[in-house]
Order: structure tokens, then sequence, then C-alpha cells
């Protein structure tokens, strides 16, 4: 089955997981700007990863027959850097026109603090004055219900703010329902040690059905597997779940949120192109 990977951070993968990838069916994929490991030390050193994202990524997943798609923001375990982060956010713009930028993300919170609270609107700013989609990180373990309440209430205290063209990642059980009750899409990251595994993802899309949720591997730094979405269709497959359920989930829901970008010039395996709804 083809599927899409909405959110895997290539740029700490070898080249070897792109042929992994190509060989499970993964035939596009997004890649939000993300914590390098260690904390950067200027705005220079975010447009050379700027430019690795828009660049040589694409180059890499093309090899493998992959589309690559990107985000770009200062992530939030950088956010608190307030000087830092305006630095950065005044050089997104220069970005926003290259072929692969899908929009603003990954913006959210990491410890819930005010200055990354103040970064997070004026990213969400730089979204609505470029009208660009959003995708949000939601903090981890005991941070993330409270920190998702916070996202939520900026989000929806600004009417400016159109629900359906944000993606809100890394939900669990007790952060889902309430995602999508509000009008945003939820992404499920799948995990071998925490957020959420394939099993918990395919209880998730049991309870509340498959409209608004994407399951994605996030494939970063840590522990982590980047072919974590064929594990929830095998998990879903075993449980008798239909081939057209499983493939609204992790194929044909990322088409139709990222299509909501005009920079998503998708093209499905069979050669048919998928227009932007911008």
């Amino acid at each position: 089955m083809y599927y899409i990977d909405p959110h895997i951070h290539m740029v700490s993968r070898v080249t070897d997981d792109y042929e992994t990838l190509s060989k499970m069916g993964c035939t596009a994929m997004s890649e939000p700007a993300f914590w390098a490991g260690f904390d950067r030390g200027s705005a220079e050193s975010f447009r050379d990863y700027f430019k690795q994202l828009t660049e040589v990524e694409p180059k890499r997943a093309a090899q493998y027959g992959i589309q690559h798609f990107t985000w770009l923001c200062i992530n939030a375990k950088e956010a608190d850097n307030v000087e830092l982060s305006r630095e950065v956010i005044a050089m997104i713009p220069e970005f926003l026109d290259c072929p692969n930028v899908l929009g603003i993300g990954e913006i959210g919170l990491n410890k819930n603090t005010k200055n990354e609270a103040t970064i997070f609107l004026e990213h969400m700013e730089l979204a609505i004055k470029y009208n660009q989609q959003i995708l949000i990180h939601t903090p981890h373990l005991e941070d993330k219900f409270q920190g998702t309440k916070m996202i939520l209430d900026m989000l929806t205290d600004d009417s400016r703010v159109d629900p359906s063209r944000v993606l809100v990642d890394h939900v669990e059980e007790h952060t889902v329902e309430t995602v999508l009750e509000n009008g945003f899409w939820a992404g499920m990251t799948l995990y071998p040690v925490s957020k959420c595994t394939p099993a918990r993802a395919a209880d998730i899309i049991e309870m509340y059905g498959p409209e608004r949720l994407l399951a994605n591997s996030a494939g970063d730094w840590g522990p982590s597997k980047p072919t974590a979405v064929p594990d929830l269709i095998f998990e879903m497959r075993r449980r008798g779940h239909s081939e057209d359920l499983i493939r609204q989930v992790v194929y044909e829901n990322p088409i139709k949120f990222f299509s909501q970008s005009q920079n998503f010039n998708f093209v499905r395996p069979d050669g048919v192109p998928v227009p932007s709804i911008q």
C-alpha cells in the first residue's frame, strides 16, 4: 500500500532509510523544521538548515522516488530564546516560495513557558500574514495536556486562524478529542517508547473514526522508527480493517490536508497530479 509520512525528520536519517521507506511504499513525506540535537547559536545556522530542507533533502528523497516537502520555523525547544527566535522568524519569508515549503512548523510549546508562548504567537502571525498552513508540536509526557490546552486556546482566540489548515501533532488518548472537536487535524506520532504506538493509534482510529487523523513516524534523533507507519498498516490489517479505511488514514488524509498549500505539487505514483486547492 502506498502511504505518505506527514512528519519525519530525514536530516537525522541515513540515505539507506530513504531506500527502505521507498520499498515499504512511501511516496511522499513532509519534514518540519526541528531541533538539531543541540541549541543552535545564531540565525545563520538556521539559514543553512533551511537550505538543507529546501535544497538537499528533496534531492536525496528523489533518488528513491519519494517527494519531499518541508515546513519552516524555530522549534519549541529553542523558542525560549526570544531574540534568536525573532531573527529566525524574520528570515523565514525568504524561503516561503521554495517549491517544497508547505507552511510554518513545527511550532508549539516545549516547557509551556511565557517566552515559548510569545514565539508561538509570532509564528502564528507570520503564517496568517503569508497565508500559510501550520503544523504544531505539542509537549511531551506530563506537560502534554496543559500545553495542548494552551496551544488550542491561542489558536481559537484568533478568528483569523482556519482550523482546517492546522495540524496538531503528537496527540494521544487524552488530547485527541479536544483537537478534533475544535476542527483541527490531529497527528499521531508512532514511537517505540513514548507518544503513541501503532496499537494505540489503531485504538484511537477505532474510537474516533478516520476523519482528520494522520499517522507519522517523526524519525528523529532519539529512539524512533522511520517505518512506523507501515507498522500501523500491518496492525490495522491484523485487526481486520478494510484497505479503504487504512488508505484513508495513511494516504488520502495527508493529501487532503497538504493540498491546502499552494506548494503541494504532489504527483501520485500513477502519474496523476494532485491539484492544490489554494
